[in-house]
């Protein structure tokens, strides 16, 4: 079976936790080289046919009006880090386990498997240090890990 993946960004406007998550570099780390923070929820789902995947894509992953929709991930820029972050296996993921609600209650069909993830895209000229650190920062080893960025 198939796995569909989505990559869904708030546009500039809206982009108000990826501002937030710069400011928390600049303030609490003190790295003035991060320039700009994209964020990406990345979702994977499997058990699903396409016609549902594709209606779902506007209407259970993202808001048009709001969010820009990728099927692969942008390529990274020069000078630009990229790095995702996932549940822990066994961890609860409220976005995910939203997500495959609403499939299966806008399909009226078995519930698919969506597993979610965040893409972080940093800029600047980011010395390996200073993406540790970054990396350190926003993932908890309690509840997360870095997520691979290939297609499982």
């Amino acid at each position: 079976m198939s796995v569909y993946r989505i990559y869904v960004e708030k546009k500039q406007p809206f982009a108000v936790e990826a501002a937030g998550v710069l400011a928390d570099i600049r303030t609490v780390l003190g790295l003035g080289c991060v320039e700009r923070v994209r964020i990406l929820n990345r979702y994977d789902v499997e058990h699903i046919d396409e016609a549902d995947f594709q209606s779902a894509r506007s209407t259970i992953f993202s808001e048009p009006q709001v969010d820009l929709t990728y099927d692969e991930l942008p390529p990274a820029a020069p000078g630009e880090e990229v790095f995702a972050v996932e549940y822990l296996p066994g961890q609860f993921d409220q976005r995910a386990d939203s997500c495959a609600q609403c499939i299966s209650l806008a399909t009226s069909k078995e519930q698919p498997i969506v597993r979610s993830a965040r893409v972080y895209i940093l800029s600047g000229g980011i010395p390996a240090d200073a993406l540790d650190a970054v990396k350190n920062y926003l993932v908890n080893p309690v509840e997360s890990r870095l997520a691979s960025l290939e297609l499982p």
